[in-house]
């Protein structure tokens, strides 16, 4: 989807607007770090400036969105912007020489060029020095971008190379209204701004009847737990079926935890913290002692760990329902 500084700057306003100020200035630096956590806008704000970078009719920042070049950028074609993602979990040498080797040829169109290199965090280190020499001698007509999740992972050296714009985490209140605009459920969108710190992401799952149905499934099992013990082996089977896939189960563990906080909130009297706020009577009428929440919270944590490093998750599921009955 085509987004606009605007929107973009209402997403993340400080890093986006600074961003903004420079390309109208035209005070374009050789190389930026966007940091930031998934979903804040890297990637959608690095399109954005190679568009203004390289659009043929822009209007001081705004790219047209209509010439040839812009359309080529939506396109994935463009000769002058490369992006380069990791070669399965790490970016190797040969993906950076090979980036060099393309920018190094006369024919390119125009002159700006422009490179993004995505979850730059990863790598190599025979990459990331690669890229250092490549940044070290910098062409007046090359813009790196460079996006990360976890900036400590990157070598100081190029960082110093970079100019650094953070994103920060979306507000979630921000990110619940949007999905109402979009006709998303109070209760739907309240989950999934818990669940991702992305609109995409969580407009995607709560556009998914799995999502709502996987809701309705938690809900059910802590129902299970205190009050309707005898309905917990039909429970399990369901959950079974529902979160067949290693990160289904993990999304669903994560609804799990979100469900038991509530059950804190609602002791603590933090009732407009609660995201599964129409159980509210529900969590109030159950018997639960603190110490018997937090345990809880620890042993949801601890199975997620365990399903992380390929125990079986089934099983694991099932022992974590035993505990939790247990208390």
């Amino acid at each position: 989807m085509t987004k606009t500084w605007e929107q973009l700057s209402a997403i993340q306003p400080i890093g986006v607007k600074m961003l903004m100020n420079s390309i109208a200035k035209e005070r374009i630096s050789h190389a930026y770090l966007l940091e930031g956590g998934k979903g804040t806008g890297k990637f959608a704000t690095a399109i954005q400036m190679a568009k203004s970078f390289l659009c043929s009719q822009r209007n001081r920042v705004e790219p047209c969105h209509i010439c040839t070049n812009c359309k080529r950028i939506d396109s994935g074609n463009h000769p002058n912007l490369h992006i380069v993602k990791p070669d399965g979990l790490s970016i190797k040498k040969q993906q950076i020489h090979d980036l060099q080797e393309e920018f190094s040829k006369t024919g390119l169109e125009a002159n700006k060029k422009v490179y993004i290199i995505e979850h730059a965090d990863r790598m190599t280190a025979n990459a990331a020095n690669t890229l250092l020499k490549f940044l070290e001698e910098p062409s007046s007509d090359t813009t790196a971008i460079l996006l990360t999740e976890q900036s400590h992972q990157i070598l100081n050296t190029i960082l110093s190379r970079c100019q650094v714009v953070t994103f920060r985490p979306l507000p979630t209140e921000s990110l619940i209204r949007r999905l109402q605009d979009e006709g998303i459920t109070v209760s739907l969108s309240t989950l999934a701004a818990q669940l991702t710190n992305s609109f995409d992401e969580a407009l995607t799952l709560c556009n998914d009847e799995w999502f709502a149905q996987a809701r309705a499934l938690v809900i059910k099992l802590c129902e299970a737990l205190e009050k309707d013990k005898a309905s917990i082996f039909f429970v399990q089977e369901k959950w079974g079926k529902h979160f067949g896939e290693k990160e289904q189960l993990q999304q669903g563990l994560d609804m799990l935890l979100l469900i038991y906080k509530d059950l804190l909130y609602v002791q603590l009297g933090e009732e407009d913290r609660l995201v599964f706020r129409e159980q509210k009577e529900m969590f109030e009428s159950f018997s639960y002692a603190q110490k018997r929440i937090v345990s809880a919270l620890f042993n949801i944590l601890e199975a997620k760990n365990r399903i992380n490093a390929n125990v079986n998750a089934q099983l694991v599921f099932e022992q974590l329902v035993l505990r939790l009955q247990e208390g």
